[in-house]
């Protein structure tokens, strides 16, 4: 849909080509000709929108709400009625009967709007008037959309084209004194709207993203916030809006909106919420910068913002027997709300006007209809009532049932006969059933604080009512239900899948409260059992306000955790309420100096124990997390103050904690697991590096695999005896756990080995049998081992024997790199091994680097580092301690490709020191 100014524009008017292509506007009945229209058509066109909809039969109620919005953006409201029944005929035409696109044309004059709707099927033919309008048996299908645009549009034609017809209609603005919008009768005083001394209106900007721009001094003064405190935070922060995925029009939403009234809920800086009545108007600066002005007022001041309604000429006069049109008729005229909140919200309101009451409410029935569930009210606390759940039999016998109509005189008399007005003043009430083919489906109801207000006859006025909103209210509930659902089922499977994304189980119970706040509560606690034998643990605390989870926190640490009970479903807990209104009055008290204790400034005494108490004051309810037969934790939901859970959340909620139980019992066993894992493989590594006079030595480690630290790569230093040390560094073919199975086996051997005197050689072919003794289990070994003896003179002496493994290298002072052993059988494969060892002496400055061939088999592509590139990259290593030698080597081998490392990586630098450094 787009929407632009045009200005100076003509408006397109159609040219007659025919007898089939009239010219209609509104003549007295009784006419028989139809007078060409020549009046001037000079009106410049301001703006227009446009929309196409598609052939099926949700566009007919989609093109009544595109041209609503757009005639009451454009302040046209007077003639929007109108506007919204033609076009519905003429787009149910296209669409429906005529099986085509309609194409929809508005079009802003000076004087009024022009509407086209096109479609696609020129072929049908126009129905000529030449004769006073009949608009026929109101039970006929098709043809009226034609004869009303004849009864109610100032002019409307039809224009053809081989592929489209174009039936258009203009509506003028009628004509209205300057100033005046709508008027009401003079009332004497007596009938006049009761207000609280002076009337406080909040004014409130709200700007583009939804952050409170402007605040006056009545907002203020009705919920207690100085403008420093609000501006630049979001409208959302303090408007007590319901969550409900799937369902309904958020404070966001309305917003957006150019025209909104209605009623929610503001939070004030005390913690309790007020409910105010808004007229939202957007608006835009001379800048082009959109914004929100919203006007609240406190609930019952409500008659100082809303608009009337409507109501057509012919209904305002006496009917044949003297009595008025009911008001209650026509309040389902049009503009109908399209969501139920909308609907069941006029319908309250309609219901207390129409007998006259101080509150009003409405009930829907559960699907077993053993309870009724507050969907809507005014004149009560609705914000503590809504969802809110009363049994459907709330009384003895007939006179507190909701099955049938039922008035009562004072229910001071009967006390608990409606629990739902239990402290709220109201004395006297009638309630009605709402039924849908014999079944119950919810119950309206209107009180008043005079006891004897209410008699049979008003029963039966609001009975007659009831009856007439009873489908409309059951066919939205199940539109809102499949909405609802649609939307519960998408946010499982995203759950699910940010569920299954993880094993860690810091990162799981995140996700379980984010995805529970603010979508299915307020706010959230995750209580975790590590065993049986385990008290609840207090896991994770979440609120959709960051600045209250420490405070929430701070008292749930003060509270005995839930009873771990394994039944499914939803139980209530009262305690962090109780205790969260405790703490709340005690602060007070002390605030106040009522306890010998100093006197404080409310505002910064008792500011955080309100909110915490507000925060948590409402309905808390309790969900085990059972995984594997076990209850492994509880997943706590929590309302701020005088709210409630529907159903179908707890419903939800409960299906989202056996996706998070089970999950969050995966990351455990995946924890222990590692855990397990890593302390055995911990196990394989050295204890530690001996510090040795007269060499320095560096060991890098890198193991392939997630969660190893060690796998088929090892090295081992470690003292022999005499002052010679044994060194090692090897390469079990393969990675992982199994290759760390020889690992150790390697490891130990040689240490065992080498200190019972055996030279190198005798070392490795016993070792060599060992793994051959292994059998199927066996792997082979390739092995640089050696024994390095510092000297006196500075340098060292180093006898190794290199068994299939890379060659060491040695790096001169002055920068020549060379190998430092021969190649020999690796280990493991053959019985009879002929090994001998070498002698190496390294001069002071001298280095000797041994890795394995996780190093020079690194790859990019089609390139290799190879021994070539690893002996380019030590010669730049001249001068360098063995720990920078080791860093640098390790660097160059990261970087020489982007991808990670798929094999194990070992790096054993020994460096025998300078002179000067010794010195």
């Amino acid at each position: 849909m787009t929407t632009g100014l045009i200005p100076g524009g003509q408006p397109p008017e159609p040219q007659p080509t025919g007898e089939s292509m009239p010219q209609q506007r509104r003549e007295p009945p009784g006419d028989t000709a139809l007078p060409a229209d020549n009046r001037p058509r000079s009106s410049v066109i301001t703006a227009r929108a446009a929309a196409s909809f598609e052939p099926v039969g949700r566009s007919v109620a989609t093109a009544r709400s595109f041209v609503r919005d757009t005639l009451q953006g454009w302040g046209f409201a007077d003639i929007v009625d109108d506007a919204v029944v033609l076009t519905s005929e003429l787009v149910t035409n296209a669409v429906v009967h005529a099986g085509t696109h309609a194409d929809v044309l508005c079009l802003r004059t000076e004087d009024g709007v022009r509407i086209e709707v096109s479609d696609r099927y020129p072929e049908r033919e126009v129905p000529l008037q030449s004769s006073a309008v009949s608009m026929g048996s109101p039970d006929r299908e098709g043809g009226r959309g034609l004869q009303l645009c004849a009864a109610l549009a100032t002019r409307w034609g039809v224009d053809y084209t081989p592929t489209h017809k174009n039936v258009w209609f203009q509506l003028d603005l009628p004509e209205r004194p300057v100033g005046t919008r709508t008027a009401g009768p003079a009332l004497p005083a007596d009938l006049l709207p009761l207000a609280d001394g002076r009337v406080r209106v909040a004014v409130l900007q709200i700007d583009r993203k939804g952050g409170i721009s402007a605040w006056n001094e009545d907002a203020e003064e009705l919920f207690g916030y100085p403008a420093s405190d609000v501006i630049g935070k979001p409208l959302t922060d303090l408007a007590a809006w319901p969550h409900t995925p799937g369902t309904g029009t958020g404070i966001a939403e309305a917003l957006q909106l150019s025209r909104w009234e209605g009623t929610y809920g503001i939070r004030r800086a005390d913690g309790r919420v007020a409910q105010v009545y808004a007229s939202h108007l957007r608006v835009r600066d001379t800048g082009g910068e959109p914004s929100t002005v919203c006007l609240l007022v406190r609930d019952h001041e409500r008659a100082v913002l809303q608009s009337p309604p409507r109501v057509p000429a012919g209904d305002q006069s006496p009917s044949s027997d003297g009595q008025n049109t009911d008001p209650f008729e026509v309040f389902i005229g049009s503009p109908a709300p399209d969501d139920l909140d909308g609907l069941l919200q006029r319908t309250v309101e309609r219901a207390r006007d129409m007998l006259d009451g101080d509150s009003a409410f409405l009930l829907l029935a559960t699907d077993d209809e053993t309870e009724l569930e507050v969907r809507a009210s005014t004149g009560l606390p609705s914000a503590r009532q809504r969802f809110a759940r009363v049994p459907v039999e709330a009384g003895p016998g007939r006179y507190g049932s909701a099955r049938m109509p039922a008035v009562h005189d004072d229910l001071a008399a009967v006390p608990g006969a409606v629990p739902l007005l239990a402290g709220t003043g109201m004395r006297s009430v009638v309630t009605v059933p709402l039924k849908v083919e014999g079944r119950l489906t919810g119950s309206l109801g209107v009180a008043a604080e005079a006891p004897g207000r209410y008699t049979n006859e008003e029963a039966l006025r609001l009975q007659f009512a009831a009856d007439r909103i009873a489908l409309a209210v059951e066919s939205a509930r199940l539109g809102e239900l499949e909405r609802l659902r649609r939307g519960s089922l998408s946010f499982l499977v995203e759950a699910s899948d940010l569920l299954a994304g993880t094993l860690d189980r810091d990162q799981t119970l995140a996700l379980m409260a984010q995805m529970t706040v603010p979508t299915l509560a307020t706010w959230c606690a995750v209580y975790t059992i590590a065993d049986q034998a385990s008290e609840p643990y207090l896991s994770y605390v979440l609120h959709e306000d960051e600045e209250l989870i420490d405070g929430i926190k701070s008292l749930l640490a003060k509270i005995p955790p839930p009873d771990p009970v394994p039944t499914p479903g939803a139980r209530v807990w009262t305690a962090p309420g109780e205790v969260a209104h405790q703490a709340a009055l005690r602060s007070s008290m002390r605030s106040l100096g009522l306890s010998g204790g100093p006197t404080h400034r409310i505002a910064s005494g008792i500011g955080p124990t309100l909110a915490t108490a507000s925060a948590v004051g409402g309905e808390t309810v309790v969900l085990p997390l059972v995984a594997r037969n076990r209850v492994i934790g509880m997943l706590t939901l929590g309302k701020p103050t005088d709210e409630h859970f529907r159903q179908e959340i707890l419903e939800l909620a409960e299906d989202l904690s056996r996706r998070a139980a089970l999950a969050l019992d995966n990351a455990r066993l995946y924890s222990e697991r590692t855990a397990i894992s890593q302390s055995l493989q911990r196990s394989l590594l050295p204890p530690g590096l001996p510090q040795i006079d007269g060499v320095e030595v560096e060991v890098i480690y890198r193991a392939a695999g997630e969660g190893n630290e060690v796998g088929g790569d090892f090295y081992d230093l470690f003292p022999i005896g005499n002052g010679a040390y044994g060194f090692a560094i090897g390469d079990v073919c393969g990675t992982g756990p199994n290759a760390a199975a020889v690992t150790g086996l390697a490891r130990h051997a040689l240490r065992l080995l080498a200190r019972e005197g055996l030279s190198g050689p005798a070392v490795l072919q016993r070792l060599n049998s060992a793994i051959l003794d292994e059998g199927d289990r066996s792997r082979f070994l390739t092995l640089l081992y050696g024994e390095l003896r510092p000297q006196k003179d500075g340098s060292a002496e180093l006898k190794v024997v290199c068994a299939g493994h890379p060659l060491p290298l040695r790096l001169r002072q002055d920068g020549t790199v060379s190998a430092a052993a021969e190649p020999q059988p690796l280990l493991g494969v053959i019985e009879d091994l002929e090994l001998y060892e070498e002698t190496v002496t390294l001069d002071p400055g001298d280095v000797l680097l041994c890795v394995t061939d996780g190093v020079t088999e690194r790859r990019e592509g089609s390139r290799m580092l190879g021994d070539d590139g690893l002996a380019d990259v030590l010669t730049t290593c001249t001068g360098l301690t063995a720990g920078a030698v080791a860093a640098r080597i390790m660097r160059a081998v990261e970087r020489f490709a982007s991808d990670a490392p798929s094999d194990d990586m070992a790096i054993l630098a020994m460096r025998v020191p300078g002179i000067h450094q010794l010195a």
